[in-house]
Order: structure tokens, then sequence, then C-alpha cells
């Protein structure tokens, strides 16, 4: 959990649409951004029988 940071999350259960926004991302370019976002969810997208299949549209945005 990151201070001043929020994700909403949407979709039909296995494949998602991610909003996150926080201020880990000042300074970042998008793919950075994005790799910290699939780490964090890389146990719940492993093997095939995993809870979260795809990841239809990523956004990751600073507060600012």
């Amino acid at each position: 959990s990151v201070p001043n940071s929020t994700a909403e999350v949407g979709g039909d259960g296995r494949h998602f649409e991610i909003r996150v926004v926080s201020p880990v991302f000042e300074g970042k370019r998008t793919l950075e951004k994005q790799r910290m976002v699939y780490n964090a969810l890389s146990e719940l997208m492993a093997g095939s029988n995993a809870p979260v299949h795809a990841i239809a549209r990523l956004e990751t945005l600073t507060p600012s």
C-alpha cells in the first residue's frame, strides 16, 4: 500500500481494466509505470488457472 495512491478495477472477471494513480509514478516513463503494475500483479497472472487472464486496458497516472 502506497500513501496517496488509488486503484480502480473493472472488467468481466478475467479481462480487466485498471486505472492506478500514485506518486511513485512521478518522473517515470509509461513503460516503467506499466511494468510496476504488472510486477505487482504477477502472482495473479501466473499459470493457466490464474484469476487474472489479461489486462485489456491499463492507465498509470500521477496525482498531478
